[in-house]
């Protein structure tokens, strides 16, 4: 296996009337075969974004990774409008996450209701089985704002992931 990614996503779904509003997927690349370093990438209202101070990072993480995830899966995914700017976050694996990037800003909110160790054989990512290894935390509740107004709906799902590893099977 040769790994592509270690560091965190923490993670947060909107829900509004039965259907999915917004997911905001907060990267920490500690190491990453496109370099390190933070971004937040977010699907809202039909768009996609990605946001961080390396934009070829965030647009990785974008493409490589969270256009991929259950979250996500169904919904239209354009290219990202990619913002270079800094992410400031803070993650607390026992009171939770703040992460402000641009105008995005996400709060999950601990403590965690329980603390598992994962492991998914076959994580698919856009046909190419990965080995995802990571400690995953459901947390009770978050919020998400966008351009200063929470982006509204009746039930959020909000989970860190610590931890973190992806690997694809090595090739050659």
């Amino acid at each position: 296996m040769a790994i592509r990614l270690i560091g965190a996503n923490p993670g947060l779904t909107v829900t509004g009337g039965g259907r999915r509003v917004a997911f905001a997927s907060v990267w920490r690349a500690d190491w990453s075969e496109a370099g390190s370093g933070r971004a937040v990438v977010l699907w809202h209202e039909g768009r996609t974004r990605a946001v961080g101070p390396d934009a070829e990072l965030a647009r990785w993480l974008a493409g490589e990774f969270t256009r991929h995830f259950p979250e996500v899966a169904g919904l239209p995914w354009p290219d990202p409008e990619v913002t270079v700017a800094p992410v400031d976050m803070e993650l607390d694996l026992t009171a939770g996450l703040r992460a402000s990037a641009a105008d995005v800003t996400v709060t999950i909110d601990g403590p965690p209701l329980e603390r598992r160790a994962c492991r998914v054989e076959d994580f698919d990512l856009g046909g190419v089985a990965h080995l995802l290894t990571n400690v995953y935390m459901p947390c009770p509740s978050g919020t998400l704002t966008v351009g200063g107004a929470p982006v509204a709906g009746d039930a959020t799902h909000a989970f860190l992931a610590d931890a973190e590893v992806w690997s694809r099977p090595a090739t050659g």
